[in-house]
């Protein structure tokens, strides 16, 4: 995302300043979202639901200002297909939300429908940005809650039964695949 917004500054400074905004309010959302789900193991709706107004609000205005400002490929288009970015920010959010999901319905004690519900946030984000980031920031989100299982067990700090926090490690996953290139 921070490559996005040199160019985007260069070609739609409209859709700069949509992008700056949509990332400064994930900052302040991931701070205070991680914050309370490891002290509480909780992340809660009044937090959650807005950030999907929001992020959906400043996404899909900063695609469609970069698609009618005539640059649509810093939007994250390489055929030049203006829809296909304001598509990627609705279809990322059904998708992330679909995918944890079954994952709750499969095994509820190991995910919170609290994770499910953020996952459409992130999705958002990180469909805005392309396929390759959304599946990057869910497999780092995976890569990282495991490490630190992993550690936790070696430290034996915790059993295969314990229970961690997991909107943590999605934002840390969703935010260190928003740093990637494109």
């Amino acid at each position: 995302m921070i490559g996005r917004l040199g160019e985007l500054w260069q070609y739609t400074p409209v859709a700069f300043w949509l992008v700056l905004a949509a990332c400064l309010y994930f900052v302040v959302m991931a701070v205070r979202l991680t914050v309370i789900d490891v002290r509480h193991h909780l992340l809660p709706n009044r937090i959650v639901f807005p950030s999907y107004a929001v992020a959906g609000f400043l996404l899909l205005a900063a695609a469609a200002a970069a698609a009618w400002g005539g640059s649509v490929q810093p939007a994250g288009d390489p055929n030049g297909n203006p829809v296909l970015p304001v598509v990627r920010v609705v279809a990322g959010a059904a998708i992330l939300w679909l995918f944890y999901f079954v994952l709750r319905l499969v095994y509820p004690p190991g995910m919170g429908f609290g994770d499910v519900k953020l996952a459409g946030v992130l999705g958002m984000y990180l469909g805005y940005l392309s396929w390759g980031h959304l599946f990057a920031g869910t497999f780092m989100a995976f890569l990282l809650g495991g490490l630190w299982s992993l550690a936790l067990l070696a430290a034996r700090r915790g059993t295969l039964k314990s229970a961690i926090p997991f909107g943590p490690f999605m934002l840390a996953g969703a935010a260190a695949a928003m740093l990637l290139p494109a």
